[in-house]
């Protein structure tokens, strides 16, 4: 894509990568539309660089709220170069103990409010032949951990989404490419974070250390935020974008060791898969 200023539409830019990237984008020149969810945040969003920085209220889950600001901007502010889907939530809870309401909303922001936001500006894209889609998923849609169930449900959707839309808008010039952050310095793990309460002790032995360590990582993870935005503004100028972009070193470990236990796991047990084909 072109290294002349680029308009972004970055949903959730009051903190983490989305604060991170619309703030990078904005000091080389780029104009940010970014989400916010109160109308207290707007002015001081804009006030970081005026006439380029646009914010708007919006929470992702209100479909019709989604299509009609996109439309919106696309109007009043120019069109939409990239669109990157930040916004979204920690949920920590065991699968046992969550309500399904927890799992119900988990999705309504992770991963319909994502898809609302890709299918608002497919058409514009579509139009220009041009475009960029990042959607922040996690190691987590690759790899997963006890208590973090639905948060892992929810990534591995939007990884799958993510990869069949770029199948489906490549040869339409629109790249998309899902991107899998290990842990960062954020808030994710902090203030930002759901944690289901506990109820069932047969789950303390497994589940407490692992709790009480995420809360006391927060904040120490080896991920530096400001070097993540740097790498998504890259692959927002790349020619030819991956699907799949993993961001820190433990993310690469992580998801390197599900993929060498997957290998094994077929390899163990070939014989029984292959024996299920039809003979004739």
């Amino acid at each position: 894509m072109s290294a002349s200023p680029l308009t972004l539409f970055i949903t959730g830019v009051s903190s983490g990568f989305g604060k991170e990237l619309a703030r990078l984008a904005l000091a080389e020149g780029h104009r940010v539309v970014g989400t916010v969810r109160q109308e207290s945040a707007v002015a001081a969003f804009e006030a970081e660089a005026p006439g380029r920085a646009f914010a708007r209220v919006l929470d992702v889950t209100d479909t019709d709220a989604v299509f009609a600001t996109v439309a919106e901007v696309e109007s009043s502010v120019g069109a939409i170069d990239a669109l990157v889907n930040n916004a979204g939530y920690g949920l920590e809870g065991l699968i046992e103990e969550t309500a399904i309401d927890e799992l119900r909303r988990q999705f309504d922001t992770n991963v319909y409010g994502a898809v609302a936001m890709m299918q608002a500006v497919l058409p514009f894209m579509r139009a220009r032949r041009a475009g960029r889609i990042l959607n922040i998923t996690s190691m987590a849609g690759h790899t997963t951990f006890p208590g973090l169930g639905f948060y892992h449900g929810s990534k591995f959707a939007l990884e799958g989404i993510s990869e069949t839309l770029g199948k489906e808008v490549k040869h339409l010039g629109i790249f998309v490419t899902a991107v899998a952050p290990g842990g960062f310095r954020t808030d994710w793990a902090g203030r930002s974070m759901i944690r289901a309460e506990r109820k069932i002790a047969d789950y303390d032995e497994l589940f407490d250390p692992l709790r009480k360590a995420r809360r006391e990582r927060s904040g120490k993870q080896v991920g530096d935020p400001t070097k993540a935005a740097r790498a998504m503004l890259t692959l927002i100028a790349a020619e030819n974008p991956p699907a799949h972009l993993l961001l820190g070193s433990d993310a690469w470990a992580r998801v390197s060791e599900k993929i060498a236990a997957l290998q094994a796991d077929m390899a163990a047990w070939k014989a029984l898969t292959l024996s299920t084909d039809a003979t004739d």
